[in-house]
């Protein structure tokens, strides 16, 4: 018989039925967390949404009051005034046609992709390259701005975009094991919130079916919806 890793003995120890309380969760990731690395805490929302239906779709951008932990990587479509500002804000590549055929050569390791109204005729090329990566700049999203300077305050200080995938479930980290609990339960509700008020128009019956949390190499732990403001 092959030899359970940690992770596997961690997982098949674990009570999959249970329902968690946020606190006894994050305490219990803890207790398995690796010594190795600092993991991303995670979560996972099973929502009654059929995303093939334009009236049931899930989508946008929520501010994480603690931070992501992360370095958010930022490429800005801008000119003149504009891209100073976003330069001086701490974007990661500012430009316009320049950026527009460097994407096209294949250089996309960006995390959020924001542009001024008036850039979009050079994004607009871009569509079938920025697309499949969920990093087209979208009004709805407030990636397409001519305040840039917030936006990118607000990409690098901690806004996520969450997206519900084909199966209905949204999936998106919220934080590292080193932060206090404190912070990420403070993540979790602003996440968690957000989601349920963007409740679309199609959705019939349970909205929010089960929410899970868990880390990079920890156990899959389901939350009690009784949490959950408005589950």
């Amino acid at each position: 018989m092959a030899k359970l890793t940690k992770a596997q003995k961690v997982r098949a120890e674990m009570d999959r039925e249970k329902l968690y309380t946020v606190d006894e969760a994050f305490a219990a990731l803890r207790e398995h967390a690796s010594k190795k690395f600092d993991e991303t805490v995670e979560v996972a929302m099973n929502l009654g949404v059929d995303p093939r239906h334009a009236d049931q779709m899930v989508r946008g951008m929520v501010a994480l009051p603690s931070g992501t932990g992360k370095n958010v990587k930022v490429a800005v479509f801008a000119k003149g005034d504009n891209a100073d500002k976003a330069t001086a804000a701490g974007a990661d590549k500012v430009g316009a046609e320049d950026l527009m055929e460097d994407m096209q050569a294949g250089n996309l390791d960006y995390d959020r992709v924001i542009a001024t109204p008036d850039m979009m005729g050079v994004v607009g090329r871009l569509g079938k390259v920025l697309g499949p990566k969920g990093l087209m700049p979208n009004p709805k999203l407030g990636t397409v701005t001519p305040n840039v300077e917030q936006a990118v305050k607000d990409a690098k200080g901690g806004q996520v975009e969450y997206r519900v995938e084909k199966m209905g479930i949204v999936h998106t980290g919220i934080g590292k094991m080193s932060f206090k609990d404190a912070d990420l339960k403070t993540n979790f509700e602003a996440l968690t919130q957000a989601v349920v008020k963007a409740k679309p128009s199609g959705s019939k019956g349970k909205y929010v079916k089960k929410v899970t949390l868990t880390s990079t190499m920890g156990p899959g732990l389901k939350i009690d919806l009784a949490e959950i403001e408005g589950a």
